[in-house]
């Protein structure tokens, strides 16, 4: 259990939120949401003792043990993979090392075999014994080989060091766990596997996140940082985005009568209810949903980019036609092989691979910036394309402002790019920004700009929703929804897969498995998954 009493942070002038109080309770698991910059990780930091807080307190139950998802990749470089996990049980890892030192005496006094004895028998209670094998377990399952378990963290890719951090974060089943973006750069399998961990789980645990169906998922209640104030309430992602976007309606609706205003609420209320089946937390889910006050419900003070792709003409018929195509790796590993499909009018398609890489490698080629192995492509004549690519680096090796970069990608005037800079929430005063300063998010932001000026019939997208917070993510994904023309994608998310494609395209290095059907169909299918095992041996 957590309690935070009178809490209130700011930095100089700027108050993130005061009076904050609120208990987190054993059994639960509570998603934080907010705007970027409203203060989710700094509320994360306070609670972990971090950052000390202007005013107030935060207390754990008594004996109780915290366990923090460390962002510091670099903080354990001198230490062995596995041993880096085992010191996320802090008090199993000391009576470790003062252990070892006193069996590591050429004498023991007596007063040292009193000691041992006394470690030995905390050692058991703290599952010593199994310790070693419950670490190499948990990094298995988060994607980190046995082969790398004895290697110096410094060896790893920052990818692999990621899923120690939070295998580190996961052992020992501490009594309280906070979890700020634990699903980057992990891919959808492991998320699964993560999600079904949570699922789980006994422990109180806080998890930030830009990953809506992973908040979906685990969480049972909902913390919404907004207007200055921190509010907890019944709810996933989904029920708090739903309700807020009711209640702005609502709000803006000024001849709707109070008692039509609560029937609407209260009906919307009902049917959340009824679809908690699609939370790992049905039963708690549905008594707090049924507790919930329809006051509760505000419009958020959230802005969401205005992000709409038009095409400046119809496709014809023929869109893309791939045939026997191949790619390797800088190593000469087969990242795919065979790759023959076709891409039919209306189609988006999301294409996975065990190795990210392969996407990459597909996108590159048929946007002409890599060559193949093997095996041609060719756009149809009417095919018009947009591209956003995974690495945008070199579009932002430029001294330009934001207005004479957007320029260079499609016509009209100063006004115009203005417009479409604010769209994307570029205030008056970002315009004058130099480029080569923008933070990832930022940069993503003018990447969807310069993809709307191009007004493609195919929008091509490498991960589209890196970077972006969950305001910007939304309003992607809703638009990718209702876009008449082609979508070729790759993503790590799963809600954005599952309402986008109609068609998965998995490459592997013996070819592919093709599917017209939606993405929890694809990953639930017992054939597919037998097939998927062969390809990949």
């Amino acid at each position: 259990m957590i309690t935070v009493t009178n809490l209130a942070i700011q930095f100089g002038k700027r108050v993130l939120y005061k009076d904050v109080n609120l208990k987190f309770t054993h059994g639960n698991i509570y998603g934080i949401i907010g705007a970027n910059g409203a203060g989710k990780s700094t509320l994360l930091r306070a609670i972990s003792g971090e950052l000390e807080p202007n005013k107030g307190s935060v207390e754990l139950g008594p004996g109780e043990r915290l366990s923090v998802l460390e962002q510091d990749h670099f903080k354990y470089d001198s230490y062995k993979v596995l041993d880096t996990v085992l010191m996320g049980h802090g008090p199993l890892w000391a009576n470790m090392k003062e252990r070892e030192a006193l069996y590591s005496k050429p004498e023991m006094t007596e007063e040292d075999g009193n000691r041992a004895a006394e470690l030995e028998e905390k050692f058991a209670e703290m599952n010593g014994w199994t310790a070693e094998s419950d670490a190499a377990q948990l990094l298995q399952n988060l994607g980190v080989p046995e082969s790398e378990h004895n290697k110096q963290m410094s060896e790893l890719s920052n990818n692999q060091k990621v899923r120690v951090m939070l295998a580190k974060a996961l052992f020992g089943n501490p009594d309280n766990l906070l979890l700020d973006e634990p699903t980057n750069d992990l891919d959808l399998d492991t998320v699964e596997w993560l999600e079904d961990y949570l699922g789980e789980v006994e422990q109180t645990v806080l998890v930030v996140s830009h990953d809506r169906h992973f908040l979906d998922a685990v969480s049972t209640q909902t913390v919404d940082i907004d207007y200055g104030k921190v509010t907890m309430f019944a709810g996933n992602y989904s029920f708090w985005y739903e309700s807020s976007q009711l209640a702005l309606r609502q709000a803006q609706n000024q001849r709707m009568k109070a008692e039509e205003k609560k029937k609407q609420l209260e009906e919307f209320i009902r049917r959340f209810s009824a679809n908690a089946a699609k939370s790992r937390q049905t039963t708690s889910r549905k008594k707090m949903l049924s507790k919930l006050n329809v006051e509760e419900i505000k419009p958020s003070s959230r802005k969401y980019p205005g992000i709409i792709f038009e095409m400046e003409r119809e496709p014809g018929n023929q869109i893309l036609q791939v045939e026997n195509l191949k790619a390797t790796d800088d190593d000469g590993n087969v990242l795919f092989d065979n790759v023959n499909f076709n891409v039919e009018k209306g189609q988006k398609i999301v294409f996975l691979s065990h190795n990210p890489k392969a996407m990459t490698a597909l996108f590159e080629i048929i946007n002409g910036n890599r060559k193949a192995d093997n095996g041609d492509y060719k756009w149809g004549v009417t095919i018009t394309t947009a591209y956003l690519p995974l690495d945008n680096t070199e579009f932002f090796k430029s001294d330009k402002n934001l207005v004479e970069w957007l320029s260079q990608y499609g016509p009209g005037n100063e006004v115009q790019m203005k417009a479409y800079l604010g769209r994307m929430l570029f205030r008056q005063e970002d315009v004058e920004k130099k480029v080569n300063v923008l933070s990832g998010g930022e940069k993503m932001r003018c990447m969807i700009a310069r993809m709307q000026l191009q007004k493609a019939n195919c929008l091509i997208l490498d991960t589209p929703t890196n970077h972006l917070d969950l305001e910007s993510i939304q309003a992607f994904n809703n638009n990718l929804v209702t876009f008449k023309g082609n979508v070729l994608f790759s993503s790590h998310d799963h809600e954005f897969i599952e309402t986008v494609a109609n068609r998965i395209i998995e490459l592997t290095p013996k070819g592919t498995i093709d599917k017209l059907m939606t993405y929890d169909e694809y990953i639930h299918d017992e054939a597919i998954k037998e097939q998927k095992a062969k390809m990949y041996e």
